[in-house]
């Protein structure tokens, strides 16, 4: 298989290789989101698509064990996307990831669908501009938020222990943490917006479309339960 390593960070590239570099990026992250948004549609009509979301919802642990597949299989994909020999490892795991995103998306668009009609493209819009206003703040300011990363990473892990532990002792998260969790998601995508303009090297436009795509869903799934719950 033919070489591949990772070149110079962004931030020390040229305007030309800086400019390639974010055109690469977000034309991934388009496709990414474009592919989601098509295994989306054909998974939510596929006949008896009602008894996976049972499968995968009934029971006290079930939904914990999704979560964990999730994880680990976000995990790999990760490890995959930001390959630095392979390219084609790196389309893999961008791939496997928009794969995992879908099904785990399932139980919650199929319930948008079926009971909250018009719910879905109103919190797929609000997401979408939410998203423009905090890349334009990255972009404009140029600032740097990779200080985020330590309490980022703690977070994340508060909020996963937060949600076994409803899912184990059977308590509702409510509203408070739904919007918690959208400014996670937020804070989140200021901070691989602006690894993406300051830290990524300029050929790791496949993992920062990764980690940028698996930020905006988080951000879609939570606007999408606050849309739901005020309906």
């Amino acid at each position: 298989m033919e070489s591949y390593q990772y070149s110079e960070s962004v931030s020390l590239s040229s305007v030309n290789e800086r400019g390639r570099f974010l055109a690469r990026t977000y034309f991934h992250l388009a496709g990414a989101i474009g592919a989601f948004a098509a295994l989306e549609a054909y998974l939510l009509n596929l006949p008896g698509i009602e008894n996976l979301v049972m499968k995968m919802t009934q029971g006290q642990y079930s939904w914990l064990i999704v979560l964990g597949a999730f994880i680990f299989i976000s995990w790999l994909a990760e490890r995959w996307a930001n390959n630095a020999s392979s390219l084609l490892t790196q389309y893999l795991g961008l791939l496997l990831y928009i794969a995992a995103e879908a099904v785990i998306f399932v139980p919650i668009l199929f319930m948008a669908q079926t009971f909250y009609p018009g719910v879905i493209p109103a919190a797929a819009k609000a997401t979408g501009v939410l998203v423009l206003l905090l890349t334009a703040a990255v972009f404009l300011t140029r600032k740097d938020f990779s200080f985020l990363r330590t309490a980022l990473v703690f977070c994340g892990f508060a909020a996963l222990g937060l949600i076994a532990a409803a899912i184990v002792f059977n308590f509702p998260l409510g509203g408070i943490f739904t919007y918690a969790m959208i400014g996670f998601a937020c804070l989140y995508i200021l901070y691989d917006t602006s690894n993406i303009l300051h830290h990524y090297s300029t050929n790791q436009y496949v993992g920062a479309s990764l980690a940028l795509f698996a930020s905006i869903a988080l951000l879609f799934w939570y606007i999408l339960r606050l849309f739901m719950s005020r309906e």
